[in-house]
C-alpha cells in the first residue's frame, strides 16, 4: 500500500502538484456538496455525516480508478500526445496499473453498497459504461465527436449519486416513491428531481467545455487512432466555439439552480464573476490561430476545470454558512 500511495504522488506530476494544492480539496468538496444540496438546511446527525463520508470515499476512489482506466486505454494516444505520462514513459507497466485500478474499484463498490443498493447500481452501471467507452466505443463508434459527447458521464454520476444517496438512505419526501426488487426503496419529490436534473446538466456542460480544448491539444493522436472528438470531427475552430457555447449554457443553468434551490447570493455573486472571467478566456482562445490553440489547449482546459470545481466550492461555502447561521445564530 505504501508503494501504491508513493506512486500516486508521482503519477502525472504536473496534475498532481495542482491537485494537492487545490483540486484534491475541491474534489472532496464536490462530493460533499451534492448530498448537502439534496438534504437541505435542517438538523444534521450521524447518519447524514455517514452518507457524506461514504460518498467522498466512493466517488474519490472512482475518480482515481477512472483516470487509471483512461491512461491504460489511451496509452497509444498518449505515446503521441503525452509521452511523459505514466505508461508511455515506462514508469509503470499496464499490468501493474491495472491492479491498482482494481483496488480502487473495489473501494468504490464497497462504499456504494454501504449506502444503498441503488448507489451500488449507479456506480456499477457507470463503471461498465466507462470501461466499454474507453476501451472500445470511442475508437469504433462512428458518431461524430462521440468521445467527448460521453466523456462527462463520470462527473454526471457525481450529481446523480449524491441525490440518490439521500433519496434512498434518508428519504426526504414520499411524493414519488418506489420499492423495487433487489434495489429497494427510493423516495423523492418532483422539485428535488428537477433540481438534480439541472445539476446534472450544469455538470455535463461545465465539464465538457473544458474537455474540448484538451481535445484540440490531442487532435493529432486522436486522428491517427480514429478517436472522434469535436476537434477531430469538425475542426479546431468549431470545437473552440462549441466549448464557448457550453461554458455559456453552464452558467445559465447555475443561475437557474440558484433560483430553484437553497443557494443564496453567497454563491451567485462570486460565481457570476468566475463565469464571466472563464467566458472571456474561452472567447480569446477562439481567436487564436490553430497551432497556438493546439499548443495552449491543456492550459485553457485546466482553467475550465478550475471553473467547474470552483462552482462546487462556492455551493459548499454557501450551504455551510447557511447551516452555521441556522445552528448558532438563528437559534
Amino acid at each position: 500500500m505504501n508503494k501504491i500511495i508513493y506512486f500516486l504522488f508521482k503519477w502525472r506530476p504536473f496534475q498532481w502538484r495542482t491537485i494537492m494544492m487545490y483540486e484534491l480539496l475541491s474534489l472532496v468538496i464536490m462530493y460533499t456538496t451534492v448530498p448537502l444540496l439534496a438534504y437541505g438546511i435542517q438538523i444534521y446527525d450521524w447518519e447524514i455525516f455517514r452518507i457524506i463520508l461514504l460518498s467522498i470515499l466512493t466517488l474519490f476512489s472512482g475518480y482515481i480508478a477512472t483516470l487509471i482506466w483512461n491512461d491504460i486505454s489511451d496509452m497509444e494516444i498518449d505515446k503521441i500526445a503525452h509521452p511523459d505520462r505514466t505508461i508511455p514513459s515506462g514508469r509503470i507497466t499496464p499490468k501493474k496499473f491495472f491492479i491498482i485500478a482494481l483496488i480502487f474499484s473495489a473501494i468504490v463498490f464497497t462504499g456504494a453498497i454501504l449506502i444503498s443498493v441503488w448507489c451500488l447500481f449507479i456506480v456499477g452501471m457507470a463503471a461498465l459504461f466507462v470501461a466499454f467507452h474507453n476501451k472500445f466505443f470511442k475508437k469504433i463508434v462512428k458518431i461524430p465527436a462521440y468521445s467527448e459527447i460521453f466523456t462527462p458521464v463520470q462527473w454526471v454520476v457525481v450529481a446523480i449519486f449524491g441525490y440518490v444517496a439521500i433519496w434512498t438512505a434518508l428519504p426526504q419526501s414520499h411524493t414519488i416513491s418506489y420499492n423495487l426488487p433487489v434495489l429497494g426503496a427510493i423516495a423523492f419529490d418532483a422539485d428535488s428531481f428537477i433540481n438534480m436534473i439541472l445539476l446534472v446538466l450544469f455538470t455535463y456542460f461545465a465539464d465538457d467545455a473544458h474537455d474540448l480544448p484538451e481535445g484540440i491539444h490531442d487532435i493529432d493522436g486522436d486522428k491517427k487512432l480514429g478517436v472522434r472528438t469535436y476537434a477531430s470531427s469538425f475542426g479546431i475552430k468549431t470545437s473552440a466555439k462549441v466549448s464557448f457555447a457550453m461554458y455559456f449554457i453552464s452558467g445559465i443553468l447555475a443561475i437557474i439552480l440558484f433560483f430553484r434551490t437553497i443557494l443564496s447570493p453567497i454563491f451567485l455573486v462570486p460565481f457570476l464573476i468566475i463565469w464571466l472571467y472563464t467566458l472571456s478566456w474561452s472567447y480569446r482562445y477562439m481567436k487564436k490561430d490553430e497551432q497556438e490553440m493546439k499548443d495552449t489547449g491543456l492550459i485553457i482546459g485546466q482553467k475550465g476545470f478550475n471553473y467547474f470545481l470552483t462552482a462546487f466550492d462556492l455551493m459548499f461555502l454557501d450551504i455551510l454558512l447557511q447551516l452555521l447561521y441556522t445552528l448558532f445564530w438563528a437559534a
